[in-house]
């Protein structure tokens, strides 16, 4: 098989590692000429995907941001073979499946909106390797639901990276959920360590700070546009989450233990029931 991909960063550098260990020829583009050229030194990659040989590709993987994968799906979709396999692993889906299914539809090859629920909070080729999705879960948004021959098909492209289990599910309520599971604890982390307290930390921090504080170090321009394309979503839970927060800071305020004690009770009733 002949697999192509678009930028190498940490999901892009993991799926061409994982496809080259599997035997798969892989060709790979990204705007950083040196980091292909590493790509190629690693072993990692075969040679570039170029307007040349995108035809070649039985297997396209957008690997960049949401913008930038459209917009590079709506300039060559007339070279991809009718035969072709084109997913994204972009965070949002709604944008892009807005725009991509309907490229896919005019030149006849097949898109899926996908979404890999694994990385890391660092970022780049050089953080990649090629186990990075075994037994990670993977989302996908499929142009129609009911053709289970095509779910075989994306599950049989993407078996070199070992995925553990497949979830199904519309561009809408992914966006939803991942607002929640996934962009709000960037947030979060992201300004917590803004006190000025976190300066002096350090022989006064353990396992709460460090789990809180891990995605903090994230990729700006990414997030930044994740999050603003996603902004209604992410603007709910922000909404709900402040809400909460003043819940908390009004009862520590008044001094109010019974109402505190009340609200520590529900946070934790409720990660019991959702999480068990």
């Amino acid at each position: 098989m002949t697999v192509g991909i678009l930028g190498l960063g940490l999901i892009g550098g993991s799926m061409a590692r994982a496809y080259r260990k599997a035997g798969h020829r892989v060709l790979a583009s990204d705007t950083d000429g040196q980091m292909l050229s590493f790509a190629k030194l690693a072993g990692a990659v075969s040679g570039e995907l170029t307007g040349e040989n995108i035809p070649e590709c039985d297997l396209i993987l957008l690997c960049v941001y949401p913008e930038a994968s459209a917009a590079w799906l709506e300039k060559h979709g007339a070279e991809i073979a009718k035969t072709a396999l084109v997913l994204d692993c972009c965070g949002i889906k709604a944008p892009i499946c807005r725009r991509c299914f309907p490229v896919a539809e005019r030149y006849g090859f097949t898109f899926v909106g996908g979404h890999p629920m694994a990385g890391s909070h660092y970022s780049g080729f050089k953080y990649s390797r090629s186990n990075l999705f075994q037994g990670a879960p993977m989302v996908l948004v499929p142009p129609v639901f009911d053709d289970i021959g095509l779910l075989q098909r994306v599950k049989d492209a993407l078996s070199p990276c070992g995925f553990g289990s497949f979830s199904v599910t519309t561009a809408e309520d992914h966006d939803k959920m991942i607002a929640f599971t996934s962009q709000m604890p960037h947030i979060v982390s992201n300004a917590y360590v803004k006190s000025p307290t976190a300066a002096g930390h350090q022989g006064f921090s353990a396992g709460s700070y460090k789990d809180l504080t891990r995605v903090a170090w994230l990729n700006p321009g990414m997030w930044a546009e994740l999050f603003l394309e996603n902004r209604e979503n992410v603007l709910f839970e922000l909404d709900s989450y402040l809400e909460s927060l003043r819940a908390y800071r009004d009862a520590i305020a008044a001094e109010d233990v019974s109402k505190l004690t009340a609200l520590l009770a529900e946070g934790r009733d409720r990660k019991e029931a959702i999480d068990g």
